[in-house]
């Protein structure tokens, strides 16, 4: 490209140390959250890579460049440039000599159409001949720090400034109204494979370690590096969110992090294997629970492992969330599940939905079937509403609380949900969202996530659920929206009272000197681990 031609809550963290004292705990409202740098990415759907592949990729081998509008996601420690529309050159407004030239005028027009729409404006051009992250030559450079000002003027965002090289590697950088240029951390393409350009300065590869020598051994060194760079959110610590973050961790994934507000209770134990009457009396959260059991499977050099003791519901875990590159729906209730729903076309995270029903016989003997599903959000792909899977009236419901009301159950005259589970079968739905996520990330013989499956259990029998797309589905319709999107969260009143219950108990004196004795137990097993079995030297 040439020159022109004119406070989040965090419920706890557990970095690499290796083995000592776990003294980080679940993050409790009212404690001061951790501030963390503000990451900036880039997404686009696949169709929008397609399209602009075609246009700068020329057939002759020289640079193009085209404008292209975006909508900034804004998260709790990541903001993202959410490309939207390409807004092509008119025949004037662009020149291509072996590299590629463009007007004021182009810039101007394309910020105007932009500005009308609320939206930025990012400079796309293409270096045919380069491989992975590209870096700015000096008439790059000149090009797109010259412009800055002006597209800030008139969107009121931030330009940002994206590379295609020859390989379909993206990269990307963002430029204040000041010209100063901040590079992205990473650039993904959302499609039936989600494709991640990573930034490796600032996401260096993960090391390898000897306990992933089996895991790399079935799909290689390149592709373990990328999928342990994703930074990957389960929301729901119940069993199957719980076994899904265990597996993620052991897989080598750095980046894993938990989200729910609610209580190990007793009616848990028989679908969480990991957890204890201890984990119980010590009035330990799932998300605490989880925290504890990731840090002990991961396998990560130098894990980055979270927990956040938020509802997704509420504003400040919607933008936790839309700080990772790939969510996992463990949830069950109408008002999570329509959020994440949303977030999936709205901001361009894969969402990787599923759960199981248990039809038991009336008379409470026997099970007559069991049927567990698991499907892939995202543009393209039919949403939970259009599956059947999620009603925008229960959500309603659900968010006045009135699903919880007993009286309004029985005036209704609604059936209150057993909401059954068996351990034995728990693992089941948890394997196949899993399996979901390796078809989306790895794309074992180059073919992505197969759509929705369902696996009937008396019939042993699985089979794809084929639902077309839905040319008025409302959530297909808000792809690529970010902080333009309808907002779902609200104040999510049972966590609070969950949360605050929680905390009272933790407070007295007898469950503060178990949780005590229970630290100090804790941090003996990690030293004599380490004395016993240290940890092999990079």
């Amino acid at each position: 490209m040439a020159r022109p031609l004119t406070r989040h809550r965090m419920v706890g963290r557990y970095g690499g140390t290796g083995p000592g004292v776990d003294r980080s705990r679940p993050w409790c409202p009212g404690r001061e959250p951790m501030t963390q740098p503000q990451r900036f990415s880039a997404a686009m759907p696949g169709t929008l890579d397609t399209a602009l592949r075609h246009r700068l990729l020329r057939d002759d081998g020289q640079e193009d460049i085209c404008l292209v509008t975006y909508a900034p996601s804004t998260g709790a420690t990541r903001t993202s440039a959410l490309v939207r529309e390409i807004v092509p050159p008119e025949p004037a407004e662009r020149a291509v000599h072996g590299n590629a030239s463009f007007t004021g005028d182009y810039v101007v027009r394309a910020a105007s159409l932009a500005a009308e729409q609320g939206l930025g404006i990012a400079l796309a051009h293409s270096h045919p001949r380069g491989t992975g992250w590209q870096q700015m030559s000096g008439p790059d450079e000149d090009a797109e720090r010259s412009f800055a000002h002006l597209a800030h003027a008139i969107t009121g965002h931030d330009l940002f400034g994206m590379t295609l090289a020859g390989n379909r590697a993206w990269s990307a950088r963002r430029w204040s109204a000041g010209a100063h240029s901040t590079e992205a951390e990473s650039v993904r393409v959302v499609d039936s494979r989600l494709r991640v350009t990573w930034n490796d300065a600032l996401r260096p590869v993960p090391t390898p370690q000897d306990s992933q020598i089996r895991t790399i051994s079935g799909w290689g060194e390149q592709t373990q590096g990328a999928l342990a760079r994703l930074r990957v959110l389960i929301v729901g610590a119940g069993s199957i969110g719980h076994d899904i973050a265990i597996r993620l961790a052991a897989t080598g994934l750095v980046h894993v992090a938990v989200m729910d507000f609610d209580d190990l209770e007793r009616v848990n134990l028989d679908r969480m294997p990991t957890a204890t009457q201890i984990d119980i009396a010590l009035r330990r959260s799932k998300t605490e629970h989880a925290l504890r059991q990731l840090r002990l499977a991961a396998t990560a050099g130098n894990p980055d492992l979270h927990g956040f003791e938020n509802s997704i519901c509420e504003d400040l875990g919607q933008r936790i969330a839309l700080d990772y590159d790939v969510i996992f729906s463990c949830v069950d209730r109408p008002w999570p599940r329509a959020v994440l729903n949303q977030l999936a076309y709205s901001d361009l995270i894969p969402v990787i939905d599923g759960g199981i029903a248990i039809d038991a016989f009336a008379d409470g003997n026997g099970m007559r079937n069991a049927t567990w599903r698991s499907h892939v959000l995202r543009p393209g792909r039919p949403c939970m509403v259009c599956t059947r899977q999620l009603d925008p009236a229960e959500v309603t419901l659900d968010q006045q609380g009135l699903l919880e009301d007993p009286e309004y159950i029985r005036q209704s005259e609604r059936q209150e949900s057993a909401r059954q589970n068996v351990a034995a079968l728990a693992l089941s739905p948890a394997a196949s969202q899993l399996a979901q996520f390796i078809s989306l990330t790895v794309a074992p013989g180059g073919l992505g996530e197969p759509g929705p499956l369902q696996y009937v259990l008396s019939t042993h029998h699985l089979m794809a659920l084929p639902t077309p797309l839905n040319a008025e589905c409302f959530f297909e319709q808000t792809t690529g929206l970010g902080d333009a999107r309808v907002e779902l969260t609200n104040t999510h009143e049972a966590a609070e009272r969950t949360r605050d219950a929680r905390r009272r108990a933790q407070r007295t004196t007898r469950v503060r000197i178990a949780r005590a004795g229970d630290m100090l137990l804790t941090s003996a097993q990690h030293k004599w681990a380490a004395m016993t079995c240290p940890a092999p030297p990079h």
